[in-house]
């Protein structure tokens, strides 16, 4: 043998994702357990089985053949949860950004893809894996055709591989019998209607003894038990129906090419894009250490003659963004960003934490400053005023109160058009490291993105918000966007408008 190909059951696979992990939704409110799950296991399937080739198969939303057969046919199923139908669609982007050839063909199930695709395969002189949670798959194993059943035990993802002697060891039979079992037994979950009388055990037994339904009718008398036999007699028809219902079709007219199916480079600057989207961020290591987005390396001054000029640059500014690091009641550094300037100030040697505070306040008194966390930084730089001061993550959350988080990165993209380093491009983990154990060009660029994303957002931000009129609200109470809830109870200002009373309720 030479290359090999897996075909995975997009659908099935899926399935067993989404009952296997709790509900998971990213910022936006999509739900994201299904796609989530599919991939950890899609990346297990690759790391062992290495292969050449790719291809998912997903059933379409459409009567296929067996119904023209029989119209009951899958009549019994639930219809499928909301929240996993609209993870479908949403898994195909997934794909299609990996650069994962994707087949589906009205009329036929994923099931007779992947049966027609690796009965070609093999005839190529290729091995084939299929991966599927359908065990009726199995009737698909071959010396050369591994079937792999995923399995959840212990919240640990576990695989069952079939060739053809791994059926027979578990089923008694052969992998072509097994429609010959369903024939007999029926089968539940499609509404394979089978003969009535007639469980795994007894049609398991018959079919060792006699290999077919054909010859076991042909033998009728020889059946056993009774109530076997006489449900095969009054019952054949439906025997040789639900065997039809239960066949997978390996000759189906699927258009496919290998061409568009090898195996590439899955981690594209697209993927990367819809993984951080979707708040993967235990993939987004998966990634080169060079993700997607534009170059953003940030200067770090620790000079006091050189800190002294740009402070003095930032003074002529009319807005800049901002950002500090603090740990307890311990100024670490400070970042400013304006244009494509952007520099980390770290507290140390002449560039004393007080020689920061006392320069932050001096900007804070002539420019607009802009910054993820407005509070944050009015402890370091108390003569900032509302009426100067913008907080993204405030003006966002009035833009958009539907989101569990407003992460700098994607306010970037949607308000400026901005691919700045998410912190898990920086830090390569999940969770930020404690403000003291950063290194220092770690701060620097996780600082200076976060204002980069504040300043360069500001004004696309205040249009939309004119456009709500929500900052026509704001102004007519006089509260900065700037001020929370807490200030606002502070100050005495009544909280009056749905959206206001949604906000305060949110903080």
């Amino acid at each position: 043998m030479g290359k090999k190909i897996v075909l995975i059951d997009g659908h099935s696979i899926l399935n067993r994702a989404f009952y296997g992990l709790p509900d998971l939704t990213n910022s936006e409110g999509l739900h994201t357990n299904a796609v989530y799950g599919f991939l950890n296991i899609l990346f297990k399937i690759l790391e062992e089985e290495k292969p050449d080739y790719l291809t998912v198969a997903f059933d379409l939303h459409a009567p296929t053949f067996r119904h023209r057969m029989y119209e009951a046919y899958k009549g019994t199923r639930k219809p499928m949860p909301e929240e996993l139908r609209q993870q479908v669609p949403l898994m195909k982007e997934v794909l299609s950004a990996m650069g994962i050839e994707i087949v589906q063909q009205e009329g036929y199930e994923a099931d007779d893809l992947l049966g027609t695709l690796a009965k070609r395969c093999e005839q190529e002189g290729m091995d084939v894996t299929i991966v599927s949670g359908d065990r009726d798959l199995l009737q698909l194993a071959t010396e050369h055709t591994k079937i792999r059943i995923p399995k959840t035990k212990g919240g640990r993802t576990l695989i069952e591989d079939y060739y053809t002697k791994d059926v027979i060891e578990k089923y008694q039979v052969e992998p072509w019998q097994i429609v010959e079992l369903k024939a007999l037994m029926g089968d539940t979950a499609d509404n394979i209607p089978g003969i009535p009388g007639v469980g795994e055990k007894t049609a398991t037994k018959m079919i060792v003894q006699f290999g077919t339904v054909e010859n076991a009718y042909a033998h009728l008398e020889e059946v056993k038990p009774n109530k076997a036999r006489e449900s095969l007699r009054e019952n054949y028809d439906k025997a040789v129906l639900s065997r039809k219902l239960a066949a997978i079709n390996v000759d189906s007219p699927v258009e496919y090419s290998l061409k568009d199916a090898e195996v590439g480079d899955f981690y594209t600057d697209a993927a990367y894009e819809m993984f951080r989207r979707l708040e993967f961020k235990n993939l987004l290591s998966r990634f080169s250490d060079t993700p997607a987005g534009e170059p953003f390396e940030p200067e770090i001054v620790t000079e006091l003659l050189t800190a002294e000029d740009i402070f003095s640059q930032a003074k002529g500014q009319l807005t800049i963004g901002a950002a500090v690091l603090e740990s307890g009641k311990k100024l670490l550094g400070a970042a400013l960003s304006w244009g494509e300037k952007h520099v980390y100030f770290p507290a140390e040697g002449f560039v004393t934490e007080a020689y920061l505070e006392q320069r932050l306040n001096e900007l804070a008194e002539s420019v607009t400053v802009c910054s993820m966390d407005i509070k944050g930084l009015l402890k370091w730089a108390p003569l900032l005023k509302p009426e100067r001061a913008f907080d993204a993550s405030i003006a966002a959350y009035l833009l958009n109160p539907l989101k569990s988080a407003y992460h700098y990165e994607d306010i970037a993209k949607e308000f400026a058009g901005r691919l700045l380093p998410s912190p898990e491009d920086i830090f390569k983990a999940p969770k930020l490291p404690a403000p003291e154990k950063m290194e220092q060009e770690q701060a620097a660029r996780y600082l200076c993105a976060g204002a980069c994303a504040a300043r360069a957002s500001r004004d696309e931000m205040l249009r939309r918000l004119d456009e709500t009129g929500m900052r026509k609200l704001f102004d007519e109470i006089e509260l900065p966007l700037a001020f929370t809830l807490h200030d606002m109870e502070q100050a005495g200002i009544r909280v009056e408008g749905e959206a206001l009373k949604a906000y305060g309720e949110q903080l």
